[in-house]
């Protein structure tokens, strides 16, 4: 009615559909009956065709579907819909595992992935493929399958693009990321990665899609452990080259979401940096520092870590040696270093790890007042550097500094 048509749908006050449509005609009044007559013959020849795959499709379980998958061709050297419909199956316990899935949440999603693709084989799907999960789930539940794993099977498509609404069934959420990332890393092995305007697999709506259902749920998902498990899936090697672009593509769709989203450019970078590959832990990072980045002190705090940081070389490991003290300003900060260390929770974030760091500006500034870090004796250096390490350590994983602003 909508989209060939351009008729008007008509809802009752709850939202339910009715019985009716509107047309515009451009044009007078005369002979509107041959027209309102026209355009009902119209949308009853269309409705009676869809009664008709409705009921030749209902005449088999939808499990019977699957076998046509085989002549659906994914992508050639990934093979057909009934292969990556198998592949997506077979990882469902893993990745479930990756994610802390309880058992009953991983077993629905088996349930559902074994079935996920079958409405593509149905006659209602292949006429009007915008109805792909929608019928998957009627015809599952048709057929005995219980609400939650229809449910899952109608959810793992979402969102099919922007603006779409995100899978709420746990089950299907876990299928909606499976999917997602199988074929974002199968599809790059095969060298058919986005260039340019060209993405004919849309994966750049797959990894936004992903992206965005990370957020929603608040997953912290380590991208780069997925990457890896879905690799080893895949009918093609899967080279760590090939794994780290997957990994960078969905880093720079997490960015440009961030941007649009008003976020703070360098603020993104720094977050970025450190934890791309984590994208509900990202935005968190994000929104916290921007925090901190605003306040009226911010300033002085970013000048103590940037001293414990551009003092130290690249690339050199030290050894801490806390008995090797010899100054109070020494043992002061690895002290301050040990409180905030055994205070911070064992998944903190940058805006906890800020939240003890600001306890310690002074004695950082009372450090580098007092003693020469690079002292001629290479003991005390080596061990100075080494303080200095450990306290800037504690960023790591959570935000690169050195993409701030004032740095």
């Amino acid at each position: 009615m909508r989209d060939k048509q351009r008729y008007f749908a008509v809802e009752d006050e709850q939202g339910r559909l009715l019985p009716n449509f509107i047309t515009v005609r451009n044009g007078d009044a005369e002979h509107l009956e041959i027209v309102q007559k026209g355009n009902a013959h119209v949308l009853v020849a269309r409705f009676s065709d869809a009664e008709f795959f409705y009921q030749a499709d209902i005449k088999q379980p939808l499990e019977s579907y699957l076998e046509r998958l085989s002549t659906l061709t994914f992508q050639e050297k990934l093979g057909s819909m009934l292969d990556k419909n198998n592949r997506v199956a077979r990882l469902v316990r893993p990745f479930g595992e990756m994610l802390g899935a309880a058992d009953d949440l991983i077993e629905v999603a088996e349930r559902a992935a074994r079935l996920a693709k079958a409405d593509l084989g149905t006659h209602m799907v292949v006429e009007l493929t915008s109805l792909q999960g929608t019928m998957g789930r009627i015809y599952a539940l048709q057929g005995g399958v219980t609400p939650e794993v229809a449910v899952a099977i109608s959810d793992h498509w979402l969102p099919r693009g922007a603006g779409d609404v995100l899978p709420a069934s746990p089950a299907g959420v876990l299928l909606a990321l499976l999917d997602r990332l199988d074929s974002l890393v199968g599809l790059f092995a095969a060298g058919l990665a986005p260039t340019g305007s060209a993405d004919p697999f849309g994966l750049r709506r797959q990894a936004l899609g992903l992206i965005l259902i990370l957020i929603d749920r608040v997953l912290p998902l380590n991208l780069r452990g997925a990457v890896q498990l879905i690799g080893r899936g895949q009918p093609l090697e899967v080279s760590l080259e090939q794994q780290e672009s997957v990994l960078e593509f969905i880093g720079g769709r997490l960015r440009v979401w961030l941007q649009e989203q008003g976020q703070q450019h360098d603020v993104i970078e720094a977050v970025l940096a450190e934890q791309a590959q984590n994208p509900a832990r990202a935005v968190a990072a994000v929104e916290q520092l921007t925090t901190w980045v605003q306040r009226p002190d911010w300033e002085p705090i970013l000048d103590a870590f940037a001293r414990c940081v551009r003092i130290l070389p690249d690339g050199e490991l030290y050894t801490l040696r806390p008995a090797a003290w010899v100054a109070p300003a020494e043992a002061a900060l690895y002290e301050a270093y040990q409180r905030i260390s055994d205070h911070l929770p064992q998944s903190y974030n940058i805006g906890e790890f800020l939240a003890a760091f600001e306890s310690a500006v002074p004695t950082v500034n009372r450090f580098f007042e007092e003693l020469m870090v690079n002292d001629p004796d290479p003991a005390l250096r080596e061990n100075r550097l080494a303080l200095l390490q450990a306290v800037t350590g504690l960023a790591r994983g959570r935000a690169d500094f050195s993409k701030l602003n004032n740095f």
